[in-house]
C-alpha cells in the first residue's frame, strides 16, 4: 500500500485528505465564486499536489519523486477541488439567478419551469 500511496496511510489521510483537502475545497469554492473556468481547477490542483508531495517528503520522510504517490495524492485533491467547484457554482447560479434556475441536487441546477429566455 505504501508503494502505491508514496506515503503511509496515516500521512495520506492526515496530510493529503484533511490538510490539503481543506485547501482544495477552499480553492474550488474560490474559483467558482470568481467565475473562473473549470480548467483553472486543474492548474491549482497540480500545485497543491506538488505542495503535498513536498510536505510528505519534508515532514514524514516519504519519497519526494514518487510518481504513483503524486498521481494518487493529486487525484484525491482534484476530486475534492472539482466537487467544491461544482457545488459552489450550482449554489451561485441558483442564488444569483433565482428566477431562471432551481437546485436539482448538490452539484447541479435546472431551468425553472416557465422561465424561458426569449431574445427578440
Amino acid at each position: 500500500m505504501e508503494a502505491i500511496l508514496g506515503s503511509t496511510l496515516g500521512t495520506f489521510i492526515g496530510l493529503t485528505l484533511i490538510v490539503f483537502g481543506f485547501g482544495a475545497f477552499m480553492t474550488g469554492q474560490a474559483l467558482a465564486e470568481g467565475w473562473k473556468p473549470p480548467s483553472a481547477v486543474i492548474g491549482y490542483t497540480l500545485l497543491l499536489g506538488v505542495g503535498d508531495r513536498f510536505l510528505t517528503f519534508a515532514l514524514f520522510g516519504g519519497p519526494l519523486l514518487s510518481i504513483s504517490g503524486f498521481i494518487v495524492h493529486t487525484a484525491a485533491i482534484g476530486v475534492i477541488a472539482f466537487g467544491a467547484y461544482q457545488m459552489a457554482k450550482a449554489r451561485r447560479m441558483v442564488t444569483q439567478y433565482p428566477w431562471l434556475y432551481e437546485r436539482s441536487g448538490p452539484f447541479s441546477w435546472r431551468e425553472r419551469a416557465g422561465a424561458h429566455m426569449s431574445v427578440e
